[in-house]
């Protein structure tokens, strides 16, 4: 447990958000040398490093176990991790570099043990989109048939997950002076409008539910003057969608109506696996055995590089360690269920 915790540590301590290359590499540096006695492949796609251990030479493995080490920013003392009350604090305690410090030490521990392909990929993109560390090693082949992502999930085991739409709205209007507001066409009301239309079609939860959400992120208008009619709005949507409405989001949207423009930025698609999975089911039966309480199957909001392995027909699901804040000042990992984590997955891989 000493060893995890202190891995965890050290991966903490660097400040390895996506655009810290320096960083970056201090992170991949530390895996490769925990695990330097491992057969290892290098991957770089536009001077975004991956990392895929293996003990079996092959592009179709049995089980991966996926880890990011790339963290969206925080404060320096996060920076600083510290135990108190049971629990493991700093950036990317939860999300999820303490995860990672168990996959990397039970690969080391099992991989040779163990009389399958077994392979653990190290990544460094996850919080900005995994275009060029999951995509891209799928994309020179990798397979598994069974991935477990080690995302924060409070032990629970996450079997689907939304798909996401990024979608840019506009609006146009006629600028004129603003002490004569009737000479123009103000493009910031007719947002504000669509926008309200759009909020009753789909209303913000007032808690987690399994249906598709709708998140203004931005509001932009090129009119930088106050005494002016704005001619130009946009808005920036962040659209995450259940399955049951993949095809039905931008005709729903578009059904507002006619005074706006609709330009789809990212479309990605979501994450689904059967419950009935056998890899699932061993899953389910390896916390049953460790935590003396029976799995909890979940769908969830976030996306996560799984969505990359559904694309070429790969099963999944992201499991990871109890705890909370994650891209919040107040991050923490629950220190008992790091050790149940790390048990469960042990017991999980010696089953197969």
């Amino acid at each position: 447990m000493n060893q995890v915790l202190n891995l965890a540590k050290k991966l903490i301590e660097k400040p390895s958000t996506s655009d810290n290359k320096k960083a970056l590499d201090e992170v991949l540096n530390i895996c490769k040398k925990e695990l330097s006695d491992f057969d290892l492949k290098e991957f770089e796609e536009e001077k975004v490093k991956s990392l895929l251990f293996f003990n079996t030479s092959t592009e179709k493995f049995k089980i991966i176990f996926n880890a990011h080490l790339d963290i969206v920013s925080a404060k320096n003392k996060q920076y600083r991790p510290f135990e108190k009350n049971k629990k493991l604090f700093g950036r990317g305690s939860y999300d999820m570099k303490t995860a990672a410090a168990c996959m990397i030490l039970l690969f080391k521990e099992l991989s040779k043990k163990v009389n399958y392909p077994f392979g653990l990929q190290l990544v460094t993109d996850e919080e900005v989109g995994g275009f060029k560390g999951t995509k891209y090693q799928i994309e020179q082949g990798i397979r598994a048939d069974f991935v477990i992502a080690g995302e924060n999930t409070d032990l629970k085991i996450n079997h689907k997950s939304k798909g996401i739409i990024w979608l840019k709205v506009k609006t146009k209007g006629i600028s004129a002076h603003g002490a004569y507001p009737w000479l123009g066409d103000n493009a910031i009301w007719k947002m504000q409008k669509f926008l309200a239309r759009l909020e009753k079609l789909y209303p913000i939860p007032n808690k987690e539910v399994w249906c598709t959400t709708v998140n203004l992120s931005m509001l932009d208008t090129p009119n930088k003057t106050s005494n002016k009619v704005p001619d130009a709005c946009s808005a920036f949507l962040d659209i995450r969608y259940i399955p049951e409405d993949k095809d039905k989001v931008i005709a729903n949207i578009e059904k507002l109506g006619d005074d706006f423009g609709l330009e789809i930025v990212l479309k990605e698609p979501e994450h689904s696996t059967d419950e009935s999975n056998p890899y699932i089911q061993k899953l389910s039966n390896s916390i049953r055995e460790v935590t003396n309480k029976d799995a909890e199957l979940v769908s969830k909001p976030g996306a996560s590089d799984l969505r990359h392995y559904n694309r070429v027909g790969c099963d999944g699901v992201t499991f990871g360690i109890i705890g909370d804040g994650h891209h919040s000042d107040n991050e923490w990992a629950d220190i008992k269920s790091i050790k149940q984590y790390y048990n469960i997955l042990e017991n999980f891989l010696t089953k197969i």
